[in-house]
């Protein structure tokens, strides 16, 4: 079934891009060995730019209330997935959730006396993302505080090296372990690769699991399946060659060998990113 990677709040179903909001399927378990399928721990000390968005008003304080990954590209600017501000997601429209947060600088979640959490002064819904195909799945979120330079991570521009078939990337989360909702605390990242667009057409060709789209849509995976995002760590970012290619968005299922992730292109979105955010 197809369905973005917004963690649901507690109590309520999954929600489904482009239908009406249902239950996970229950795919069949993938391999994995940590957040983010198949993933394993890495620090955020040396990946600065990853963050977790937070709630703990909406979505309780375990895990800090973590629902979302993001990824700083200015000094006080954060990308993340349209959907992760969903009222769907929030249980209401974002400037209602008076205690959102981003989470930077800390591996484990629940260790409050690590990194800072960063009030978000503002937020940006990509004006042309469609809550029913997923494209332009992309907001910004302005912050209140800034961070190190060091901390910011160029955006990929169109005709970047890391877009081509066959690029090694590496996308970053705190999600789901399983696809059964085995949540951990701790920063994971695995290594995917980008696929043809040829491919992801033939995984999604637009029936009832979805329709990729090229000129908005990035998907990478492995042929054997069981290295993927999964549940919780939409927004977050998918790497190659140092750069920001993609945010994770969309999927069938977590891991499975026949459908890659789909993350959001981020080239054609810089522009409404804006000029505070590195290109490259």
């Amino acid at each position: 079934m197809r369905r973005p990677f917004a963690r649901a709040l507690a109590g309520v179903l999954t929600l489904v891009a482009g239908a009406a909001v249902a239950p996970l399927a229950q795919a069949p378990r993938a391999r994995a060995d940590g957040v983010v399928i198949g993933g394993q721990p890495v620090s955020v000390g040396d990946n600065p730019w990853v963050v977790a968005l937070a709630s703990r008003d909406r979505f309780g304080r375990t895990r800090a209330g973590q629902f979302c990954g993001g990824v700083i590209v200015g000094p006080a600017k954060v990308v993340t997935a349209a959907h992760c501000l969903g009222a769907n997601v929030l249980g209401g429209p974002v400037e209602s959730v008076a205690d959102l947060v981003v989470i930077t600088g800390r591996n484990e979640l629940t260790a409050v006396d690590q990194g800072r959490e960063i009030a978000v002064r503002g937020a940006r819904v990509n004006p042309a993302y469609d809550p029913v195909t997923n494209a332009g799945d992309l907001a910004v979120l302005e912050l209140r505080e800034s961070v190190p330079a060091r901390s910011v991570l160029p955006m990929a521009a169109t005709g970047h090296a890391g877009y081509a078939p066959g690029a090694d990337a590496t996308v970053y989360g705190w999600g789901d372990t399983s696809g059964f909702g085995d949540y951990a605390d701790t920063l994971h990242a695995v290594g995917v690769t980008v696929l043809a667009d040829e491919n992801c057409r033939r995984a999604y060709p637009g029936d009832a699991d979805g329709q990729y789209q090229e000129a908005s849509m990035v998907c990478a995976g492995v042929r054997e399946g069981g290295k993927d995002a999964c549940q919780g760590d939409s927004g977050g970012p998918l790497v190659a060659q140092g750069r920001l290619i993609g945010l994770v968005s969309w999927g069938r299922g977590c891991g499975r060998a026949d459908s890659p992730g789909v993350y959001t292109r981020i080239a054609p979105l810089i522009g409404f990113v804006g000029e505070t955010g590195r290109r490259g």
